[in-house]
């Protein structure tokens, strides 16, 4: 059974500064822990408002690494591409913002070097933040030719090349994302959503669990930690 407790906030104020306040008690906690603090961080606007809360906090950046959940395969100056966008908000601040991709057209050569690339990090991440589209998709886990390979990855294996199908209209090119064993291996997990469409779609899916039919229904459930959810109208 999945184990979530929401968290619902009366507007998209109170909404960022619970997100960001969350998240920097993760940072602090970490790197009293371990010394470093690993994120990974989820794109779209819903998030970058507590983003840019969390990189006013006074926290010890330079010992903080930074990595998309999922990114678009573009360069990092399109405005497509999630780690650009991260970018621009932590990497001011001192912290390492490591890309999944950039632009490569080899779907699955670009997997490759994301997981690659993410083997050279200390794993697991201290938090997965995830959002959730109003088709149930999280991360990059969509419907498509590569949507069983991206959930039943095997946990050595943090990062695969997905092609949606269809691809989406706001961003319709391939992708590289997390998989769900890599996800799930954090050692916190939050979801950030705004609106009731949003909200219908995760409550669904988290009472469907592994029977499911949307993809955020199938990561969350395998997942064995409580997971925090922020929601706000």
């Amino acid at each position: 059974m999945i184990e979530a407790e929401w968290w619902e906030h009366e507007d998209a104020g109170a909404f960022a500064e619970a997100v960001a306040g969350d998240l920097g008690f993760i940072v602090e906690s970490a790197l009293d822990a371990r010394g470093a603090a690993l994120l990974a961080l989820s794109g779209g606007k819903t998030p970058f408002p507590a983003y840019e809360k969390l990189a006013a906090q006074k926290l010890d950046w330079k010992r903080v690494v930074i990595v998309p959940v999922d990114d678009r395969l573009v360069e990092v100056t399109d405005p497509l591409s999630n780690v650009g966008q991260l970018a621009k908000i932590f990497m001011p601040k001192g912290a390492r913002v490591i890309p999944l991709g950039t632009e490569n057209q080899d779907v699955a050569a670009a997997g490759n070097a994301a997981d690659a690339r993410l083997k050279d990090l200390s794993w697991p991440p201290d938090v997965v933040l995830l959002g959730v589209g109003s088709d149930g998709h999280t991360a990059s886990i969509f419907p498509g030719p590569d949507y069983q390979a991206a959930l039943d990855a095997p946990k050595a294996r943090r990062a695969i090349g997905v092609t949606p199908d269809p691809m989406p209209k706001d961003a319709p090119v391939p992708r590289v994302t997390l998989t769900r064993a890599a996800i799930l291996q954090a050692r916190a997990l939050m979801l950030a959503l705004t609106g009731a469409d949003k909200r219908e779609v995760v409550e669904r899916a988290i009472k469907d669990g592994a029977s499911s039919a949307k993809p955020i229904g199938r990561v969350l459930a395998e997942c064995e930690q409580p997971i925090d959810i922020h929601w706000a109208p």
